[in-house]
């Protein structure tokens, strides 16, 4: 069995620092990311139009500017409710990018 975490298919950002996330094998919901506003680098989202501003990479990676870009692998156990270790067992192989 393949254990590669899918693509993220899209993203949109919602009120109150939340994405609403959608993957390649279809697993969508609700990411929030409100904790992060305002610590370190995530001061950029002090202004919430900020965090409205963000594109998906060419390795599916949401970025929002150099400084702030999050890999969507935690977005995916986060809503299948697993950790790395239940998810992939020594299932896991690795994506490299081209």
């Amino acid at each position: 069995m393949n254990k590669i975490i899918p693509y993220l298919k899209k993203a949109e950002a919602l009120p109150g620092y939340r994405l609403s996330v959608e993957f390649e094998d279809g697993i969508k919901g609700i990411i929030d990311l409100s904790d992060w506003k305002g610590k370190g680098v995530f001061s950029y989202w002090n202004d919430e139009e900020n965090f409205y501003a963000f594109e998906l990479t060419k390795d599916r990676k949401i970025e929002w500017n150099e400084d702030i870009d999050m890999d969507p692998d935690a977005f995916y156990l986060e809503l299948i409710n697993k950790t790395f270790s239940e998810y992939a067992s020594d299932q896991q192989l690795l994506r490299y990018s081209d």
